[in-house]
């Protein structure tokens, strides 16, 4: 893809995964999602590269962007667009020093300084904020609710997903908080229509942001 921080600017649904099958994959990048997070914490790493170059040939069919958790290295043998770390992964900095200058490095933020942190770090292309519910996905990780959506719209410098628990019957509340990205994982792996799961979800946001304009509530 030839600009990945155009496209990433662009993304509004972003799904988190393991190595999905291709046929729920493909119906999820048909109902909207635009990038997909490779995410498998305990596979070896041919496992992890495999299912990586499956999953990015689907992306490239719909022009969604893949993403690799935790590892810049393979997601450079992937050829995939980027790596999202959490805060207690590789650093940031030797990361993007494995990746390079051109793919994309997102960060996960679960607190009003790690938000204000990675804004100002010209290194990150874009962070995630949550859970904002509690989720299965983060065991022990405790949710942070909609105050820190409203502090990431406020203060965020790039672009941001709200991440955490989120379904078409919240997702309404973290737009109104100030989201206009979300990221998803079980609203769309375990829904029995993943590609009208994630149009119900891409209809949300795109009413949410409406009413927002509306009230008078700026972008994030």
């Amino acid at each position: 893809m030839a600009d990945l921080r155009q496209a990433l600017d662009a993304a509004r649904l972003y799904l988190v995964c393991g190595a999905v099958e291709d046929q729920l994959l493909h119906a999820a990048l048909r109902g909207g999602a635009q990038i997909v997070q490779l995410r498998l914490k305990d596979a070896g790493d041919d496992a992890i590269v495999g299912a990586g170059r499956r999953m990015l040939a689907a992306c490239r069919k719909h022009d969604a962007l893949l993403i690799v958790n935790d590892r810049p290295d393979l997601a450079v043998e992937i050829g995939a667009d980027g790596v999202h770390v959490g805060q207690d992964d590789l650093p940031v900095g030797r990361a993007r020093a494995i990746i390079g200058p051109n793919r994309l490095l997102g960060l996960s933020t679960h607190t009003p300084a790690q938000v204000d942190a990675a804004s100002a770090d010209p290194r990150v292309d874009y962070i995630g904020v949550g859970p904002v519910n509690a989720t299965p996905t983060k065991p022990g990780r405790p949710a942070v609710g909609l105050k820190l959506v409203r502090h990431a719209a406020a203060r965020a410098r790039m672009p941001f997903f709200a991440i955490g628990g989120i379904d078409t019957g919240n997702a309404a509340a973290v737009v109104a908080a100030g989201a206009r990205r979300i990221a998803v994982v079980r609203a769309i792996t375990e829904a029995k229509d993943p590609e009208s799961a994630g149009r119900a979800l891409r209809e949300a946001l795109q009413d949410g942001a409406r009413a927002a304009l509306r009230g008078g509530v700026g972008a994030a």
